[in-house]
């Protein structure tokens, strides 16, 4: 099994987070209500197992729980891959819920970059401040060394449009760490690593 565990303690918060990349339980507590939904359609869709525990600053605000657990959660992916032998190393995926429709597409290079184009979404949902979505994503890509680009094609309800981004990079990421069953035990780079 792919696993992993991170424990990361700051000023601003304090996370226990467990990921296993081929499946099992999934807890969510993030303090952060929203959040918490977008973390467990991650979990289904992506079949991961997926346990999350942060206690923040939510008193100030969200940012520094949605930023951590991000970068917690990038930190996981990274070490739950190893040395990334047999995987597929890329997916995509384009999501439709309703009106929105997000295309999601992502290369394990070893190399961290994110081009985000949410749309016209609104700041908020519910207590949510939308920009986060940047900083989850940011940390998360920065820490597991993951290009990945996110753009919504079209999408009215900001809700649905954060959800199908949540989705589809659960189905891509899904895809990209699948093992190539004819190719397991190759690195998946003419350089041999990534």
């Amino acid at each position: 099994m792919r696993e992993s565990v991170i424990e990361r303690k700051t000023g601003e918060t304090d996370i226990k987070l467990s990921l296993c990349l081929d499946g099992g339980e999934s807890i969510i507590d993030t303090g952060c209500g929203f959040l918490d939904h977008m973390l467990e359609l991650f979990a289904c869709h992506g079949r991961f197992g997926l346990k999350v525990s942060c206690k923040g600053d939510t008193q100030v605000d969200y940012h520094h729980t949605v930023e951590d657990i991000g970068i917690a959660l990038g930190d996981a992916f990274r070490q739950a891959l190893g040395d990334k032998r047999g995987i597929y190393r890329y997916g995509y995926f384009i999501l439709p819920m309703d009106e929105s429709l997000v295309l999601c597409a992502a290369d394990i290079s070893g190399r961290a970059h994110l081009e985000y184009f949410p749309g016209d979404i609104k700041d908020r949902v519910g207590d949510f401040d939308t920009e986060l979505v940047e900083e989850f994503l940011r940390g998360f890509v920065r820490h597991s060394e993951i290009t990945l680009h996110i753009r919504t094609v079209t999408g009215t309800n900001t809700h649905h449009i954060i959800e199908c981004m949540f989705k589809s990079l659960a189905h891509t990421l899904a895809d990209a760490v699948k093992i190539n069953a004819d190719d397991a035990d190759r690195i998946p780079s003419s350089k041999g690593v990534l």
